[in-house]
């Protein structure tokens, strides 16, 4: 082998491995936990939802399944993935603990709405430190919509299925979930609190 051929070896290696890196697919691959939703996934990513929803021909955005597999448009930002696995972790064991305590406590829960059926006088659901605690919420659980569902999740608040009773107008959203945080942390701003420190309410 002469020298000429050489050369020619190992000047094609280093430019083969820069191309094979050039060319590696940036997506990355997701699978749906309990209590995502598409929009708390756009988030982890910091993708936008409509994004994600075009790359796996979802036509519904409020309807993704457990266990399914998503791919994420993430336009080569690793790192961001990286740091998204480590919280997804977390927020798959605080959705698990957060399921446990609904299926425990489905008969006190439900015992507690028909009781509270009109708000406490201590709860003002009318400042507007409460709307914006409530929206706020709102938008991380479901993006605002009314007819989100992700699994036994139902609804704007993502409330379980259990509560609603069969009823999944807006107003009796509005009704159960009022009563759901004046009964469990006494107003919205305090279950934003707990949100923010937990991923869940």
């Amino acid at each position: 082998m002469n020298n000429k051929m050489k050369l020619a070896m190992m000047t094609s290696a280093p430019m083969a491995m820069m191309m094979f890196a050039g060319t590696a697919s940036a997506d990355e691959q997701y699978t749906v936990q309990s209590g995502d939703t598409l929009y708390k996934i756009s988030q982890k990513f910091d993708v936008d939802m409509n994004k994600i929803a075009e790359e796996n021909k979802i036509e519904n955005i409020n309807c993704i399944y457990v266990g399914e597999t998503l791919t994420i448009p993430t336009n080569g930002s690793t790192s961001t993935y990286k740091e998204v696995k480590s919280v997804n972790t977390t927020q798959t064991n605080t959705q698990s603990v957060k399921q446990a305590q609904q299926t425990t406590s489905n008969t006190t829960q439900q015992q507690a709405v028909s009781v509270q059926s009109a708000p406490a006088k201590s709860y003002n659901s009318g400042s507007s430190s409460e709307e914006a605690a409530k929206a706020w919420i709102a938008n991380r659980e479901s993006g605002g919509s009314y007819s989100a569902r992700n699994g036994q999740y139902i609804g704007k608040y993502q409330l379980s299925a259990s509560y609603l009773n069969g009823d999944y107008s807006a107003e009796n959203q509005e009704r159960v979930a009022n009563n759901y945080v004046q009964s469990r942390y006494g107003s919205w701003a305090a279950a934003q609190s707990f949100w923010q420190a937990n991923g869940w309410y």
